[in-house]
């Protein structure tokens, strides 16, 4: 077959591009024929950290979820620890990358254990607060859907292109394209203060009241936040360098 580059042949006792040899273990460990509990045994420390940032989500969402369907609405605690685990799952996942780094053990299945956590932690996490704190009409319930999925389609968007991103000379990419779904945490601060000055459904209300009251297009604006930051998360301009 002739080559369309125009690139001579290369030579057939031209040494191997070298492997990753960390990559190369953890997929035998991961094959049908490596014997029981492979899965574990091929898990990273830094893929133990990542686990921990899915644990503070999952966490955050039964807060909410318990928050929901306790007698009193007029106590905050589950509302606070609701919020409370989403900065802990940020401290997870700013840990996992040292460590990985530390150890020189990055690995593929660690990069979609980073995303999928990262999803619970900082996507549904902060939407099941949202509700839980009031906003729970029909189209605040489409809106937190929309933000939920914006960090959901960012999240595949890095996976996908993370290795054609610039690299700096440690190896990582220079920036992110469009805000990175752990700056949800700000969404989370906003609602804290606002649980703690007493503005949710069962106190005074979500701030900025609600619009359309009865209608089928009954919203609280302060669900436009949301939206907002789901805007922010996809767009491709936005660069943000890497710390």
């Amino acid at each position: 077959m002739s080559r369309r580059n125009g690139a001579p042949p290369e030579s057939k006792d031209a040494a191997p591009p070298p492997k990753d040899l960390t990559q190369d273990k953890q997929a035998r460990l991961l094959s049908s024929e490596a014997g029981h509990f492979s899965l574990v045994r091929a898990l990273h420390l830094a893929d133990f950290i990542t686990a921990m940032n899915g644990f503070c989500g999952v966490m955050s969402v039964f807060s909410s979820l318990r928050y929901c369907t306790q007698d009193d609405p007029s106590e905050y605690l589950n509302l606070y620890l609701a919020l409370g685990f989403i900065p802990l799952g940020l401290f997870f996942d700013f840990m996992d990358g040292k460590v990985a780094r530390w150890r020189k053990k990055a690995s593929l299945m660690g990069q979609e254990l980073d995303s999928l956590a990262d999803l619970i932690s900082f996507g549904v996490g902060p939407a099941c607060a949202a509700f839980s704190l009031g906003m729970r009409t029909p189209l605040d319930h489409l809106l937190l859907s929309f933000f939920v999925l914006c960090g959901l389609t960012r999240l595949a968007r890095f996976n996908v292109t993370v290795a054609m991103l610039p690299k700096d000379d440690s190896g990582k990419s220079k920036y992110f394209e469009g805000t990175p779904i752990p700056t949800s945490l700000a969404l989370a601060n906003v609602m804290w203060f606002w649980v703690w000055k007493g503005w949710t459904l069962a106190g005074e209300g979500v701030p900025l009241g609600v619009w359309m009251g009865g209608s089928v297009l009954e919203v609280h604006p302060a669900v436009g936040m949301f939206v907002l930051h789901g805007c922010l998360m996809v767009s491709k301009s936005i660069k943000i360098p890497k710390p």
